[in-house]
């Protein structure tokens, strides 16, 4: 299947018309990140976050469980691989290094870059 790709440097920028894309952010996935995702009616496929180092607690991977919760695929990419509040940095060299479990039921693994992910998942134009 033929999805569209969306890059959004700030995940607050999410929308209705991003319905069943992936979406490659630069914004972290920590809990407010990932409720602008979950607060949708018509989800994205698939959302990649910067993972901002963590944080404390692994506030920076919340994102993993949250959009598990609402079937949404959610990909992490290491902040030391591409810049924060950058998705293009994102897309271009961003290294997975988490994913949820239906990330990891499409066939994603950690340590695929970003570009490959967004293939892997049927990217057809980027928007």
């Amino acid at each position: 299947m033929q999805r569209t790709l969306v890059l959004l440097d700030s995940i607050a920028l999410v929308n209705a018309s991003h319905a069943g894309t992936v979406i490659v952010s630069g914004s972290h996935g920590g809990l407010s990140a990932s409720h602008f995702v979950t607060a949708q009616t018509h989800k994205p496929f698939a959302v990649a976050f910067n993972d901002a180092g963590g944080g404390k607690d692994d506030a920076g991977r919340v994102a993993l469980h949250e959009l598990q919760a609402v079937g949404v695929l959610a990909i992490l990419y290491a902040h030391t691989s591409a810049r924060i509040g950058e998705a293009q940095d994102g897309l271009d060299n961003g290294v997975v290094n988490g994913l949820n479990a239906l990330a990891l039921a499409h066939g994603l693994q950690l340590g695929m870059r970003i570009a490959d992910v967004v293939l892997h998942l049927g990217q057809q134009e980027i928007r």
